[in-house]
């Protein structure tokens, strides 16, 4: 009798699942402001009077997308800890790949062709960090006390520089998003602050060292004629350039973009993209002239893409782009409190991870658009245009998701939380660190 008791609890335990309404709330609003957006951000794409086709290519990926959120949301997270391994090492290859035999994407080696389709690997990548980040730190915890072991910690640095270094060839504001995403990670996973500030210290370093090099390193002083206009536009002397390729690229936006009379420059070339982008906000206003209206969208470069922000406050106005950057952070906030429920480490850091791919994304793609950042390319998730984009978007939701589903919180009962303890691998049971009092 007490046997059958004992397996009727259990069954009770395993069927006892949840739908997170916040995420899914949020997800959905995203991919409706994603289409009506695109359809009039992607003009520039329009060939042979096709109007669909840009928006039909990117809803086919949107479902794509939403069908493997769908799938991922009803497997446990055990089965996601699990291949975590496996699409790291992928996530990796494709960016080896691209070093290898890559294209050129706006001036650096970014894509590689997979089945005639333009691969982004550095997309997947940042999701891979998130995912790794979480597989080490669930492993390394350091029992009844609030920090992770020291092999924890050298694990997190090894890991987190072969993927910035992958990424560091490529650009220089993909490299910062996942070391932001990192470092949020080790505090989130239990990381004490010695360890951290250590952590932090190690990489500041290196990341000093590593962009001062790619910045200096010089190969030739000599410009075409449309390098001098735009130098000389800018009130910058030829000799004053520094590095080569896109360590030439980072100094002059930096440099441009933190000069006290950039707002003098006239318009030109290497400026376009930052003064169209403000017209655009500008002549949005607060309630925007109207979905579809858009003056700047046939003007402004990438417009569907790494720019799309300024066009969706250009037509529905400040408060809408308020509202979205609103629907992210909620992501982070709800994500935040799902993770002080939870009882165990892993599905805390995997949610988590995921919040910070995808909101730390979401903060760089506004604060560039806004001035608030130098020029850069950042997608915003969900929103702009990107296959690759919408893909590792939608399986970091799937792994919120699937945690919000299947993960005990600290409401449930005894049974219910030592049945999820017994379905982890004995190496990820360790107790959730914002439990642990020292």
């Amino acid at each position: 009798m007490e046997i059958s008791l004992a397996a009727e609890k259990g069954e009770k335990a395993a069927a006892k699942v949840r739908t997170d309404h916040h995420l899914w709330g949020t997800y959905i609003i995203l991919v409706i402001i994603a289409i009506i957006e695109l359809f009039s951000a992607s003009i520039q794409e329009v060939n042979d009077g096709n109007i669909f086709g840009p928006i039909m290519r990117h809803g086919g990926f949107i479902l794509g997308g939403l069908v493997c959120m769908f799938i991922i949301q009803k497997v446990h997270y055990r089965f996601i800890y699990a291949l975590i391994p496996l699409y790291v090492m992928f996530s990796i290859g494709l960016m080896s790949a691209v070093l290898l035999t890559g294209e050129e994407v706006n001036g650096a080696m970014r894509a590689i062709r997979i089945g005639g389709v333009q691969v982004l690997p550095a997309e997947f990548m940042k999701l891979a960090v998130a995912l790794g980040m979480a597989w080490i730190l669930s492993r390394n915890q350091m029992k009844g006390k609030r920090d992770v072991t020291t092999q924890g910690l050298v694990l997190c640095l090894l890991f987190l520089y072969l993927c910035a270094g992958l990424l560091f060839s490529q650009g220089l504001s993909n490299t910062i998003v996942v070391v932001a995403i990192a470092f949020s990670m080790m505090l989130v996973g239990g990381m004490g602050w010695r360890k951290f500030g250590i952590a932090l210290a190690i990489t500041a370093v290196l990341g000093g060292v590593a962009v001062g090099y790619k910045t200096r390193r010089s190969s030739s002083k000599t410009l075409t004629p449309e390098q001098e206009m735009v130098y000389t536009l800018n009130k910058e002397r030829p000799e004053d350039i520094g590095g080569s390729g896109r360590g030439s690229t980072w100094k002059a936006r930096v440099k441009r973009h933190f000069r006290s009379d950039k707002h003098l420059d006239k318009f030109s070339i290497d400026n376009q993209q930052e003064q169209l982008s403000y017209i655009a906000q500008a002549h949005g206003g607060l309630t925007g002239v109207g979905i579809g209206r858009s003056r700047e969208n046939a003007r402004l470069p990438l417009a569907f893409s790494d720019y799309i922000y300024a066009i969706i406050i250009e037509e529905m106005g400040l408060f809408v782009g308020l509202g979205i950057l609103v629907c992210y952070l909620w992501i982070l906030g709800r994500s935040a409190k799902l993770t002080m429920r939870f009882k165990q480490t892993l599905p805390g850091v995997l949610v988590m991870g995921c919040a910070f791919t995808i909101v730390f994304q979401a903060l760089f793609h506004m604060a560039i658009v806004s001035g608030v950042f130098p020029v850069s390319g950042q997608p915003l998730p969900l929103i702009s245009k990107g296959g690759i984009s919408v893909l590792a978007t939608s399986l970091a939701f799937g792994v919120m998701l699937s945690c919000a589903r299947h993960a005990a919180r600290t409401t449930d009962t005894g049974a219910d939380q030592r049945h999820e303890v017994d379905l982890l691998p004995e190496n990820a049971r360790s107790e959730n660190p914002s439990m642990v009092t020292e």
